[in-house]
């Protein structure tokens, strides 16, 4: 259980949040795409990115000349990295009590480049993985010139949470008897057939299979 922060503590609906990191490494290893919010120039930014997690960290990566990298890695501003599953759709009887179910997790930290070659392989293969599991043993592995040219950024997870809702939408008792459908409407991600390019030889990879997504 980690022990929430004046930032990771959560106030609104204080009964969803969760502490415990099973729940927020959980969310991080379904979780896609994350968002970093950072300030950069006195003006706060939020930027989409693939990343992964790799023990205690939590790694992002991008060009050398990536202005949300530099700007983490320098150590001028503090990062928030967000990331949201969201899980369904919450239908009350009365407007104001509609909602949605979700996984969301946020990561307070000052990030810090990666120098260390061997590294910042393992991140950015690391993130191919978190993109596409089983990826990182069927494509070629970044070039030292490649490794140079990528910019690499770990933050600690020590200082995380997680906010999850789930059930039904929540009902004044006057609004039972009114006729209109509340309930909820699931969602999911799901992956569709894979598709070559025009120049691929080879057949689909059994990682690549819906079977397995």
């Amino acid at each position: 259980m980690t022990e929430p922060t004046d930032r990771t503590r959560v106030r609104r609906k204080a009964e969803r949040g969760r502490y415990d990191d099973a729940t927020i490494r959980s969310v991080l290893a379904e979780a896609i795409v994350g968002h970093v919010g950072f300030v950069v120039d006195g003006q706060p930014v939020v930027i989409p990115t693939a990343f992964a997690v790799v023990d205690d960290h939590l790694y992002v990566h991008g060009a050398t000349g990536n202005a949300m990298l530099r700007a983490l890695a320098s150590g001028a501003s503090e990062a928030c990295v967000t990331v949201t599953l969201l899980d369904g759709l919450v239908l009350s009887r009365s407007a104001f009590h509609h909602s949605v179910n979700y996984r969301s997790v946020m990561v307070f930290g000052r990030g810090e480049a990666v120098t260390d070659v061997d590294e910042k392989r393992r991140a950015v293969m690391a993130i191919v993985d978190h993109v596409v599991p089983g990826r990182s043993c069927d494509t070629r592995p970044p070039t030292p010139e490649e490794l140079r040219a990528t910019l690499v950024v770990r933050i600690p997870l020590t200082e995380a949470s997680a906010k999850v809702r789930t059930g039904p939408p929540v009902e004044d008792d006057a609004d039972l008897g009114l006729p209109h459908w509340a309930g909820e409407v699931p969602l999911t991600v799901v992956r569709g057939d894979p598709v070559p390019d025009a120049m691929t030889a080879v057949g689909v990879p059994g990682y690549l299979s819906r079977s397995t997504a």
